[in-house]
């Protein structure tokens, strides 16, 4: 196993090194993927680990690898009984500062949920499970763990120097403070301050976080069109916060994805600097990405669109979500729709009512 800023990756420079850029048919996604350092990674040895039913749904755990890393775990769920091809969704969990739990904050395991997956639940989803009820709508549904999340998490045991010392700052604040935090939660502020050494190592090895991120997430994206449960032509992708920004870059890069559902991640590139800068990660401040693209030009590569923005997103300038609102109007006309929701930062249940609709109205459920 290696060590320092790439635990648990030793493998990753020369998968990168080997590994081809995306390079789609159409320039604008090739030149999309070309800036964010996207790589070719089909999933390797996909195999079934359970299964379980519940509550008018079919859970199958999968595992597969990527060529580098950890294996990655995603589930798969269906409806009981279901016939013939279905529609399918990825469906794609937020980044939340939370990297001990993954694709768990949107499924219903089977299990009880790990404490952090109870707690985004809780925070995000309204105590809700996106990919069960969508499942029940009549999807075949994957949630993938991301890159660097969950059963993807770099080994933070013995970290690096600097990211070392910054550790036992915190845990020294958090002894002045009286606080005591489970193994979860200090992993997940110390996986936070990974990421910026982790966005540094991609970009000296060709890529960018968000291109190590959409090359999993295109991966799963694979996994799921090739499953003979699911119609490859009627594909959708939905996430919210982190996980809006990898659907709105899933589906950007990759035309199999009839339907875009975007939550609480969109507004101009220009209206997030200098002032938001700190409120979002490296998933949304590619190096080079502003000077290519504006946030919502790369939705508009979406075939038919959803984006839902929160009055009272405290992460997004107002200015900016209505400017990037009209921008989209103006690019893809009736293919899109743009819903307001007096909401802060939260995936509402309404909202989660509203993206499920969209999807089967536009995947004709």
């Amino acid at each position: 196993m290696g060590t320092g800023a790439l635990a648990g990756y030793a493998d990753w420079p020369a998968y990168l090194a080997g590994a081809s850029v995306l390079s789609p048919a159409d320039p604008r996604r090739r030149a999309l993927a070309e800036v964010l350092g996207v790589r070719v990674a089909p999933a390797r040895d996909v195999r079934v680990e359970r299964t379980w039913t519940a509550a008018g749904v079919q859970g199958r755990e999968l595992t597969w690898w990527l060529g580098f890393g950890p294996r990655t775990r995603a589930f798969l769920l269906t409806p009981v009984g279901a016939h013939g091809p279905l529609p399918g969704v990825l469906t794609l969990h937020a980044h939340g500062g939370v990297r001990s739990t993954g694709a768990e904050q949107l499924v219903d395991t089977g299990h009880a949920p790990s404490p952090s997956a109870a707690r985004m639940r809780a925070r995000c989803y309204a105590g809700r499970t996106l990919a069960n009820d969508l499942a029940r709508d009549g999807f075949a549904v994957l949630a993938p763990d991301a890159f660097s999340w969950a059963s993807r998490a770099f080994d933070l045991s013995s970290p690096p120097a600097v990211l070392a010392r910054l550790g036992e700052a915190l845990d020294a604040l958090h002894r002045e403070r009286g606080e005591t935090l489970s193994p979860d939660e200090r992993f997940d502020e110390l996986s936070s301050l990974h990421e910026y050494g982790l966005a540094k190592a991609a970009g000296a090895l060709g890529t960018s976080f968000a291109g190590a991120v959409a090359t999993d997430d295109l991966a799963a994206a694979g996994v799921l069109a090739g499953l003979p449960e699911v119609d490859a032509s009627r594909l959708g992708v939905v996430g919210f916060s982190g996980g809006g920004g990898r659907a709105l870059f899933t589906a950007a890069l990759d035309d199999r994805f009839a339907v875009t559902a975007i939550a609480g991640m969109m507004a101009t590139s220009a209206s997030l600097v200098p002032d938001y800068l700190e409120t979002h990660s490296w998933l949304l401040h590619s190096p080079g990405l502003a000077a290519r693209f504006d946030l919502p030009d790369i939705a508009a590569l979406g075939q038919r669109v959803l984006v839902q923005y929160g009055a009272r997103d405290e992460l997004f300038p107002r200015e900016g979500m209505t400017d990037a609102d009209t921008r989209l109007r103006a690019l893809l006309g009736s293919r899109y729709t743009g819903a307001w929701h007096d909401a802060p930062h939260e995936f509402t249940a309404a909202m989660q009512d509203e993206a499920r609709g969209f999807l089967r109205s536009a995947l004709a459920v």
